[in-house]
């Protein structure tokens, strides 16, 4: 039987000017993670193509002591949310603080999930979902894979497996704790998700969800 476990990101820079890095609190907690996971002995290592990902990937790895190759694969990238953000008109006026980015982000991830826009996307939700499962489809025979990945991917591939709609989809993104850990078992039965968001190893101070 295989397994692949999906690890969420470090925390991101909010507010600068590229997000795309880890903050400090990002880059701890990668190291938490891989210490956590230091008696897996996973035979690959996969990650998205966005710096947030290679990165968490390599700080956990490096404190995990693994020797397993890593392996880059954009099929795990998160969504484009700034195309997302695009397409749902602004509430607020001038730069939103969080509160304000939340509800703007809710609102968009509703539109973009809801199927009734699909062709103004350049890659629909469905679309979006597809090349996550097809990510995850590459590695049933991999025995054990670690991918880092982000809330979105996450998300997606617990929602197919759980045989849940968009709705849940919609609930679980935002809750998804940075380099949290989803399991899924790879059998006769095919794959099964057998948790979601584990974070107990993640310390209180260190506990963020973007």
């Amino acid at each position: 039987m295989g397994q692949v476990l999906l690890v969420r990101h470090g925390q991101a820079s909010w507010g600068a000017a590229d997000y795309d890095v880890l903050s400090e609190t990002g880059r701890r907690q990668a190291e938490v993670v891989g210490r956590a996971l230091a008696d897996l002995a996973p035979d690959v290592v996969v990650h998205g193509a966005m710096a947030r990902q290679r990165d968490t990937a390599q700080l956990a790895a490096a404190a995990a002591g693994w020797s397993a190759p890593l392996v880059v694969d954009a099929r795990w990238d998160e969504m484009d949310h700034l195309a997302m953000l695009d397409r749902q008109p602004a509430e607020h006026t001038g730069e939103p603080d969080r509160r304000q980015f939340q509800a703007w982000f809710e609102a968009a991830t509703q539109r973009w999930t809801s199927g009734e826009h699909d062709d103004t996307y350049d890659e629909s939700f469905p679309a979006f979902r597809e090349r996550v499962l097809a990510g995850l489809a590459a590695l049933t025979e991999a025995g054990t894979a670690v991918v880092f990945t982000s809330g979105g991917p996450v998300a997606a591939a617990a929602t197919r497996l759980m045989e849940a709609g968009t709705a849940t989809y919609v609930r679980l993104a935002p809750v998804v704790v940075n380099t949290s850990v989803t399991r899924i078992v790879s059998g006769r039965r095919g794959l099964s998700l057998v948790s979601f968001n584990e974070h107990q190893h993640v310390p209180r101070d260190l506990r963020t969800y973007r």
